[in-house]
């Protein structure tokens, strides 16, 4: 019977996954015409971090924990960055190759590897300090507030999105009222992916530890890749309606979201302790990103064996994780 529970638990997760990337997607891609900032911003900002809200969530009430499992925390992190940039981005290419803007090659991805640089070398001591993730904290918000301002400024301003000049025309006059139609529709979405995400974890780790799968590798890798579900639910949506900037927006964004953000405001709530997390998941990520730089620079795009390579590398390092 509990078995039967949690398989509808999952059912609904998925579903509320699809309908809420569904939500966000559309929502966000009108927002973005209607404010005249391109869907690129709107992916690096609203979107990233709005589907990194179960990272947020699920570090926070790790470190909360007495005593504070920091390993969890940090190792959502990690694991989660992984599982976008080489699941995320990898199923996306698979399923339509796509460009790559020049902003995101000429900003973020040199943000993402300075962010990531910068949180290897915190982690050599084994602690986040309190102050190093207030440092933290305030990077994303320089960050955030400097891509919006780029946005309504109009630097790389590339509207791409499937819709006729008509339509185009018709979002851009709408009223306050579609703006705040536009400001639900993604607030329900983001609602509907932090509510999936979260029962299909449960009810997915709950059928685990009745089959008798270790807790540990529950947590090394349904609970980060239950966290990226949002990500990936979002970017398949994006992906088949062809908005290729949202798809790389969102990934990128949502990476240095979780470097900066969470890692940031939960250190700031409490010093983070690495625990269990072992160097080589942060030699990973850190590959991982590295690796994904010469594959944007080629062509300026993510071709279908690129897309096959990261999501292959990253069906390996998952088997890796069950022989440890």
């Amino acid at each position: 019977m509990e078995i039967l529970i949690n398989s509808g638990w999952v059912i609904l997760g998925l579903v509320l996954l699809y309908y809420g990337a569904e939500w966000l997607v559309k929502g966000s891609g009108e927002l973005a015409l209607r404010m005249g900032i391109s869907p690129l911003i709107v992916g690096l900002t609203v979107v990233a971090f709005g589907t990194s809200a179960p990272e947020l969530l699920v570090s926070v009430s790790a470190n909360m924990k007495d005593p504070p499992q920091g390993d969890i925390a940090l190792g959502n992190v990690v694991g989660s960055n992984i599982c976008n940039l080489a699941l995320v981005l990898g199923i996306a290419a698979l399923m339509r190759p796509f460009s790559i803007h020049k902003q995101v090659l000429q900003r973020e991805m040199p943000i993402l590897l300075i962010a990531t640089g910068v949180f290897v070398v915190m982690l050599l001591d084994g602690h986040v300090a309190r102050w190093e993730g207030a440092l933290l904290a305030l990077g994303v918000v320089l960050y955030t507030v400097s891509s919006i301002w780029r946005g309504k400024k109009g630097e790389d301003v590339d509207i791409d999105i499937d819709l006729s000049e008509e339509e185009i025309a018709a979002l851009k006059s709408g009223g306050k009222i579609l703006l705040l139609k536009d400001l639900a529709l993604i607030a329900v979405g983001l609602a509907a992916l932090v509510f999936g995400a979260n029962r299909l974890v449960a009810g997915g780790s709950n059928i685990a530890l009745e089959l008798g799968v270790p807790a540990a590798v529950i947590a090394l890798t349904l609970v980060a890749f239950g966290t990226s579900l949002p990500e990936v639910a979002t970017v398949v949506v994006a992906a088949l309606k062809g908005e290729g900037d949202l798809v790389v927006g969102n990934a990128v964004g949502s990476c240095i979201f979780n470097l900066l953000a969470v890692v940031g405001i939960t250190a700031s709530i409490a010093p983070l302790a690495a625990g269990s997390l072992e160097m080589t998941d942060l030699a990973v990520m850190t590959g991982v990103t590295v690796l994904l730089f010469p594959f944007m620079l080629t062509r300026r795009a993510l071709s279908r064996l690129e897309g096959g390579i990261l999501l292959g590398g990253y069906l390996v390092y998952v088997v890796l994780l069950f022989f440890r």
